[in-house]
């Protein structure tokens, strides 16, 4: 087999992966139909062909539920998430109009196939941080930002075994986002040392458990750090009035139907959410 043979293949399976495994993957949300896993041979194999399914993925849940992408999430930049899901490091997904609840919300529980809860630190970006070259440092991302908003990411995942079925696929499904309930923005945070401020996550008046930033890569901006560069190196860059929620703070919590959630983040406010 020549190299321009095993090119064209590469190239033609890169393609199936994009036509066959989004669909899939955007219908199990859509027609709430859970999936086992990808067909072997439309599973993406690489982290290019992953982020190019959820691409497709995205655009159709937007041409279903209608609205935009408002920003950016990071998964697994948490060591404890990490374990629990087998991979060695963050990557993202996207966060979209269509599944954006502000504080204090009241969400259908039946709208999910599970309800995982992370309180996370988010920022909103000031202004663009387009690709370039060199990786850009920890000041110049903080540069950019307008503000922190304290937040609830809920995660659910449209594979039955999300926490064996390995980061390739977790990627394709968006990063297994599902909604964000967002706090206030805080503009003048640059006094607060968010990865020593404490989190504290209760349900139904009872503590479940408290972290801080330092979980997330250290520090929130660290987090935000890598996502800019990650999205440079890939030809993306950040864009003013997005948001990106950082990674969580704690362990997750499992919710149910009725639980009430408080994520209380001290002086950076606090995000209340309700199962109905």
């Amino acid at each position: 087999m020549t190299e321009v043979t095993r090119t064209f293949e590469r190239r033609m399976y890169h393609i199936q992966v994009i036509q066959l495994a989004s669909p899939l993957l955007a219908n199990a949300r859509i027609k709430h139909a859970r999936l086992a896993e990808l067909p072997v041979d439309v599973r993406p194999k690489t982290p290019e062909e992953a982020y190019h399914c959820q691409d497709g993925v995205v655009q159709g849940w937007l041409d279903h539920y209608g609205g935009g992408l408002i920003g950016y999430k990071i998964a697994c930049t948490n060591v404890i998430a990490q374990r629990q899901l087998s991979v060695d490091g963050p990557f993202h997904g996207r966060l979209l109009s269509a599944f954006l609840y502000d504080s204090p919300a009241r969400i259908p529980a039946d709208q999910f196939f599970m309800r995982v809860v992370e309180a996370e630190f988010a920022f909103l970006m000031a202004r663009d941080l387009p690709p370039q070259s060199a990786p850009r440092s920890r000041e110049e991302v903080a540069a950019a930002v307008a503000g922190v908003v304290p937040g609830i990411e809920i995660v659910d995942s449209r594979f039955e075994s999300w926490t064996t079925i390995g980061a390739m696929s977790l990627i394709a499904d968006n990063a297994c986002n599902a909604a964000w309930v967002r706090g206030k923005l805080i503009e003048d945070w640059r006094g607060f040392d968010l990865a020593a401020q404490a989190v504290r996550l209760t349900a139904n008046g009872n503590l479940w458990r408290e972290g801080n930033g330092s979980a997330v890569l250290g520090h929130p901006l660290n987090a935000l750090q890598w996502l800019a560069n990650s999205l440079s190196s890939a030809g993306h860059g950040l864009k003013a009035g997005q948001y990106v929620t950082t990674g969580v703070t704690m362990e997750v919590y499992m919710s149910e139907r009725g639980d009430k959630i408080v994520a209380d983040f001290g002086p950076v406010g606090a995000v209340e959410l309700e199962f109905s």
